[in-house]
């Protein structure tokens, strides 16, 4: 129903930055809160960022708070994160996520998932 799919992911730099898109297709997008999630190896799924219907509404995790900014575009049906300052840290495959209604941190409460986009930080 629907469909997500996540681009932009790389190998970066520490301290480099990257843009990760996530396109929609299938729904009526703007009645979706979007989030981000990522998992690195042998780890467990964290969340990241996430941000309401209207993109008024931003939440993110503390470890990324400063560094990371969740956007929306709803003409294109597509979210957003901008990962400035990148840390090795930060990698892992991450993932958009989309639910009805409200934000939420927990990835059981979103409804539909993407494949994941790799990002690597190297030292």
């Amino acid at each position: 129903q629907v469909q997500l799919v996540e681009s932009g992911g790389g190998v970066v730099q520490t301290g480099g930055s990257l843009r990760l898109s996530c396109a929609a297709s299938g729904g009526t997008f703007n009645s979706y809160a979007m989030g981000w999630f990522r998992q690195a190896p042998g780890k467990e799924r964290e969340f990241v960022a996430a941000i309401s219907r209207t993109g008024g509404d931003t939440y993110y995790t503390d470890s990324v708070k400063g560094r990371f900014t969740i956007s929306r575009d709803n003409a294109k049906n597509t979210v957003y994160l901008q990962m400035n300052s990148l840390k090795p840290e930060d990698t892992a495959i991450y993932y958009c996520a989309s639910r009805l209604w409200a934000i939420v941190v927990v990835a059981e409460e979103y409804a539909y998932w993407g494949q994941g986009t790799q990002v690597t930080v190297s030292s």
